[in-house]
């Protein structure tokens, strides 16, 4: 969606959300405005909202065939721009019902995608993920730890290399990508501009790409055409929600019947690059800005193997013996966190699966 109006209840909550540098506002029913700041949920001082107004405030901002769908379908993402105090800003919704109330949940999207020192995000792993010639790249982690994020960042750096022709399919849209010299970005939306990430894949191989960035998979039909796509030349980005890398692998295959799984596993085996799995982790103060754990495996013999046949248990052991090959396990990217002082021990203890790493 392009630039939109907004009732004024809207307005002052998305603007507040911005001043207070908020990730997501919330707005439920009997609830005041609720800001997420730095992983903690903040209540405005607004008042309490009720159903009428709440209401009153989504449909305004929905153009009639999204307000059709969301009451249809009881679900509905969107993206959209707005002019808050003279700068363009963008929003990513999910509006939804809940006890028979609408609710919604608002991300604040950066203007420009960010740059690897702001987000933690280690340089040197982006340069090599961007320059891999083709395969499957998936980057995974819980809700709102920054995956879409990770994925801009790369497929910005190939924007701006120049050289490439990049397709994107989202579920919205989020960050735009600005036009580079010799590149031809393409980003379509879901619900919007094609039907589900399958058919955009399927379409996207027609359309002379060299990269392909599948927001997210969570079917079958677009876990087999991204294989597919890694398969025959293509660099494939995606994201899974899983919360490591291992578990990545697991929940890939897990989207086929069994008597498939077998197939998919030798495809994976071949086809995988890399995994790269994500968390934020709480600053020591609160509301300060969350810092960037990382579990980081890279494709190679013995880890290929281990997918072939399904002893996915041995990953955790071969990735604290690559090293040396660019590998990084959870515990020790926190134990790095901790050191630097960035975290809590608590924090740290919580987020290890062996508290003597620390």
């Amino acid at each position: 969606m392009n630039d939109v109006t907004l009732s004024s209840g809207l307005r002052d909550w998305l603007r507040l959300a911005l001043e207070r540098e908020a990730s997501d506002l919330h707005l439920t029913v009997d609830h005041p405005p609720t800001l997420r700041l730095h992983g903690d949920l903040t209540e405005t001082d607004r008042p309490p909202l009720n159903a009428a107004q709440l209401r009153e405030e989504l449909q305004g901002l929905c153009p009639v065939e999204v307000w059709q769908r969301l009451n249809v379908e009881k679900n509905v993402d969107l993206a959209f721009d707005v002019v808050l105090d003279g700068q363009l800003c963008r929003f990513r919704a999910n509006l939804f019902h809940a006890a028979g109330q609408l609710a919604a949940c608002f991300r604040i999207v950066p203007s420009r995608i960010p740059d690897l020192q702001w987000a933690g995000f280690p340089p040197q792993l982006a340069n090599r993920l961007a320059h891999l010639l083709d395969g499957l790249v998936i980057v995974t982690g819980s809700t709102g730890s920054g995956k879409t994020t990770t994925l801009a960042m790369i497929v910005e750096q190939l924007n701006q290399a120049g050289g490439h022709r990049i397709i994107t399919v989202e579920e919205p849209v989020e960050y735009l990508y600005p036009r580079a010299k010799n590149s031809v970005v393409t980003q379509r939306e879901v619900g919007t501009d094609v039907l589900s990430f399958a058919d955009g894949l399927r379409s996207g191989l027609r359309q002379d790409p060299d990269v392909i960035l599948v927001g997210e998979i969570r079917d079958r039909e677009t876990a087999q055409m991204a294989l597919s796509a890694a398969e025959t030349g293509h660099l494939v980005f995606t994201t899974l929600h899983t919360r490591d890398a291992k578990g990545a692998i697991s929940r890939f295959a897990d989207l086929f019947p069994q008597e498939a799984q077998r197939d998919i596993r030798y495809q994976l085996a071949s086809s995988l690059r890399a995994v790269v799995a994500q968390r934020l982790l709480p600053d020591l103060e609160l509301g300060q800005k969350r810092h960037l754990a990382l579990e980081v495996m890279w494709n190679n013999n013995p880890i290929a193997s281990a997918i072939r046949t399904g002893k996915l248990e041995s990953i955790d052991n071969y990735i604290l013996s690559g090293r040396a090959e660019g590998m990084i396990s959870f515990d020790e990217s926190v134990r790095l966190l901790l050191r630097e002082e960035r975290i809590s021990r608590a924090v740290a203890e919580a987020n290890v699966r062996d508290v003597s790493m620390l």
